[in-house]
């Protein structure tokens, strides 16, 4: 992805860093925003960090993009796909919003969702299964059955036919409370 910043926008500054040690100063980003990804955070250490580098009236914005299950085909592929995601040690769930919720550094979160369609063949949408974390796991053998169904599942559409999804945006407003363990000393008195 940063490949693809980096060819789209060449005037852009990528940096390395992390959700838990961002290579910013103080106060430096109006916004922060994570897709895909927010499930990944050490959020003990990541949320003090990005209410760090957010300016005073910042926002973090957290982006997922989650099936759109009333489309019949996206719930044909769920079908297939979960029992691996089941089995899978690492459930890729929401807990990152009850630790927003209860933090001090960060407002309300504001919900915003978008409906959206890729346009896809059979083979693209075995491509685009084939990426999901559960599958990409699975064994050659394993993986190739399910890829399979998925094709079969897609095999009655007129090519190209649309893949639906629903976009969820998280807003997130910086609070301006100061974290109750961030050092430092006070003039008072």
């Amino acid at each position: 992805m940063r490949a693809q910043l980096e060819r789209a926008v060449p005037q852009a500054v990528a940096v390395d860093g992390t959700a838990e040690s961002i290579p910013l100063a103080d106060g430096a980003a109006d916004a922060v925003t994570a897709a895909q990804a927010a499930h990944w955070f050490d959020l003990d250490r990541a949320l003090p960090e990005l209410h760090r580098v957010l300016a005073a009236d910042g926002l973090l914005a957290l982006v997922w993009n989650s099936r759109d299950l009333d489309d019949p085909l996206q719930a044909r592929v769920e079908e297939l796909v979960a029992p691996y995601r089941e089995a899978a040690p690492l459930q890729l769930d929401r807990q990152w919003r009850a630790a927003v919720d209860e933090s001090p550094l960060f407002g309300p979160v504001e919900l915003t969702t978008f409906a959206w369609a890729q346009s896809f063949t059979a083979n693209d949408l075995a491509d685009r299964v084939a990426t999901t974390s559960v599958i990409a796991a699975l064994s050659d053998r394993e993986r190739t059955a399910v890829l399979d169904r998925v094709k079969k599942a897609a095999g009655a559409l007129d090519e190209p036919f649309p893949f639906r999804y629903v976009t969820e945006v998280f807003l997130i407003p910086r609070s301006s409370d100061r974290p109750s363990n961030e050092r430092g000393t006070s003039n008072q008195g």
